[in-house]
This record gives C-alpha cells, structure tokens and sequence, in this order.
C-alpha cells in the first residue's frame, strides 16, 4: 500500500510541478511580448497563440488542485444549519458530483481533443489537440481526488495555509 501512495504522490507532484511551470512560462511570455511590444514596437508571432496554450493548460490544472486541496467553491453556512450526519451524505453527494465532473472532461476532453488531431495551430504549427489535451488529463486527476476524497482520504498537500492570502 505504501508503495502505490508513494506512485501516486510522485504523479501528483510531476502534476503539480507541471502547473507551477505552466504559470511561471505564461508570465514570462507576457511579459516578454508586453516589454517587446513597448519597447521595441515589435512582439513575437508565436507570443498570443503560446499564451493561451498555457493559460488553457494552467487554468484546467488548476481546477484540479483546488479540488484535491478543497478550495472549490462551497456554502458552509448553508450547511451548517443541518445536522452532522446530513452534511456526511451531502458530503458524499459532493464527491460524486466531483467525479462526475472529471468523467465528463476525461470523455468529452479526449473526444474533442481527437477531432482537433488534423488541423494546426497557426504561428507554432503545433497540433491544436495539444490545447485540448488538458481536458483529459485533468479530468483523470480530478476523478482521482474524488475517489479519495469520497472514501474519506484528505487529499489536501496543503495545510495550514490561510484563506484569502
């Protein structure tokens, strides 16, 4: 057991990593095209299609981890005002939806990314499935943490980190 939690940290983490990277590459292609554009009245072809590449790729990543860490959107003072064992079943609900959710990008993501197999993205010349592709993947990550989650696992990495910082 230890062995396979051990497997699935290290995904994890390469999935968490592969975000960071993602988000760090999307600010210095920004910044680059901003300050080139400014400065020198010139931008890179490839700047605008290599931006939403990685803002597609960040921002599906990062729904994946804000359910792995709970922070998706949720009204506790709604549920508060129910008793424990009613927020338990509710909770179950919750992880199912979850799932369900990350079916659906796994499924529809893969099919959509399969239709876009032919054709090219314009300036990079890279498939355009490739910005499809984020669909599938953080689907099967989303689906991973629902799965842990719905047993009772804390999938949270991140503790004691306060809200609104």
């Amino acid at each position: 057991m230890s062995y396979l939690k051990k497997i699935i940290l290290v995904i994890d983490s390469i999935f968490e990593k592969f975000t960071l990277v993602s988000l760090v590459a999307l600010i210095l292609v920004v910044t680059t095209q901003v300050m080139t554009r400014k400065l020198f009245n010139f931008v890179f072809f490839w700047s605008e299609e290599v931006t939403l590449l990685l803002l597609a790729w960040f921002a599906f990543m990062a729904i994946a981890i804000g359910f792995r860490e709970y922070i998706h959107l949720g009204i506790d003072s709604f549920t508060n005002l129910f008793p424990k064992s009613f927020n338990k079943v509710l909770d179950k609900i919750i992880s199912a939806s979850i799932f369900a959710f990350g079916l659906y990008l796994m499924i529809q993501g893969w099919e959509f990314t399969l239709l876009t197999m032919e054709s090219t993205l314009p300036a990079t010349k890279l498939p355009s499935s490739i910005t499809y592709l984020a669909m599938p993947i953080t689907g099967v990550m989303i689906c991973g943490y629902a799965l842990l989650q719905f047993f009772n696992v804390n999938t949270s990495r991140h503790k004691n980190m306060e809200e609104g910082m």
